[in-house]
């Protein structure tokens, strides 16, 4: 057990260190951009400049431990002016107080075709030679829907319902100790694919941790082929001896979707989250604001108390009354399966799921129950009269798959 555990601090301090390692030889003042998203017409990019000591690290674990030595004395550095350029447009900005910039810009000219990733170029204006290369994703005309997934018990069993397990997983496990949820990992990439396997639909992953992170889940992602796309944070934690405390994030979330489908404002959208904190709130918000504009909802049931019950049966109100379908599911099967049934991906990428399932030895998915009536109005009564929950307590103590659908609709698909 101790051995174990010093090898998980020993890789999570490699894991810490290597983005000082890939800063090495850029001097005292370091631009970090993460990766953007966009459309022909606009495009966003996020990114951070600071100060850290320079100079070189020796290999091992003594350059590992200068390296996160260095990470932890990074200084922001606000108001910095800062140059962005993208397919012949620029746009000259500041960094905020904690020394982020976020870059909005009209391309001038239309990105190159035959790709989706493209390079932004970044300069500090008052710095000659500080300077970096951003990647932004700009959807291609193929894509059919915009897929956003929350992170923390939705790809990784974070344990967001129980705060000491999520900050051991945040905090003491590396990339390859964070557990993705069996099936996840291929059904991302079913979802991306698209039902004709070359979509590329656009693919924005939401978590509630700090930037700090980002490098972490980068390597999480990479290490399970999870489709590469913009990773978002809701907050900075800014976390100082004064302030020792996370920045509230309330109501980021949800600002952060509208923008998405304002942006991407010919798609529709598939949604996904957890049952264990706010998603079925905010996603019931979504479908209410924006009828006819959400194809599918799956919420990953990770909790049993009765207020997040409640809370699901609101927002399977609003999805039947908007003409949508959710499906609360315990495991990713089970939303692989729905997806092939109303067009969103590929029936071949089933097999995918349940292969992956079966190498994380996750048992198949059991039956998905339906709460189902002729018409909106009835399918709706039935949700408030407890039909929900009734589905969800038949079985054995495993959380059900249960669908809620009206059953006058008919399947959602994307744009032709």
């Amino acid at each position: 057990m101790i051995r174990k555990l010093i090898r998980g601090l020993r890789a999570l301090l490699h894991l810490l260190a290597r983005p000082v390692r890939a800063t090495r030889g850029q001097g005292e003042v370091v631009l970090q951009p993460y990766r953007g998203y966009g459309t022909a017409e606009e495009v966003f990019l996020i990114g951070r400049a600071f100060r850290q000591p320079a100079g070189s690290s020796p290999e091992g674990l003594w350059g590992d431990l200068c390296d996160l030595g260095r990470r932890f004395l990074r200084r922001s550095i606000a108001d910095a002016p800062l140059l962005a350029r993208f397919c012949g447009a620029e746009q000259r900005l500041r960094t905020d107080r904690d020394g982020y910039f976020r870059v909005h810009l009209e391309p001038a000219e239309r990105p190159p075709a035959g790709r989706c990733w493209h390079e932004m170029e970044l300069a500090l204006a008052d710095r000659p030679g500080v300077h970096a290369s951003g990647e932004v994703f700009v959807a291609p005309p193929a894509c059919r829907c915009v897929v956003i997934s929350d992170i923390d018990d939705t790809i990784i069993e974070t344990g967001v319902a129980n705060k000491a397990v999520m900050l051991w997983r945040l905090f003491m496990q590396g990339a390859e100790g964070r557990i993705a949820f069996p099936g996840v990992a291929a059904l991302l990439r079913a979802l991306h694919a698209g039902a004709s396997g070359g979509d590329t639909n656009p693919m924005l992953y939401v978590s509630r941790g700090p930037w700090g992170l980002y490098e972490v889940l980068d390597a999480f992602f990479n290490l399970h082929r999870i489709p590469i796309g913009p990773l978002l944070f809701l907050r900075e934690w800014g976390m100082t001896f004064e302030s020792p405390l996370p920045r509230r994030s309330k109501g980021h979330k949800l600002e952060l979707i509208r923008n998405m489908l304002a942006l991407y404002r010919e798609l529709p959208f598939v949604l996904i989250g957890d049952s264990g904190q706010r998603d079925p709130e905010i996603y019931a918000q979504v479908v209410r604001e924006h009828p006819g504009r959400v194809l599918a909802i799956y919420i990953r049931n990770v909790s049993r108390e009765p207020e997040r019950r409640r809370a699901i049966e609101d927002l399977a109100v609003e999805v039947v009354e908007a003409g949508s379908t959710l499906l609360l599911a315990s495991d990713s099967m089970a939303m692989a399966r729905h997806a092939a049934e109303h067009g969103l991906v590929a029936p071949a990428a089933l097999a995918d799921v349940a292969g992956e399932q079966i190498l994380q030895d996750e048992p198949e998915a059991g039956p998905t129950r339906e709460v189902q009536a002729p018409t909106t109005d009835e399918t709706e009564d039935a949700v408030r009269h407890g039909a929900l929950a009734d589905a969800l307590e038949q079985g054995d103590a495993a959380p059900a798959n249960v669908e809620v659908e009206a059953g006058d609709r008919q399947p959602a698909r994307g744009k032709g």
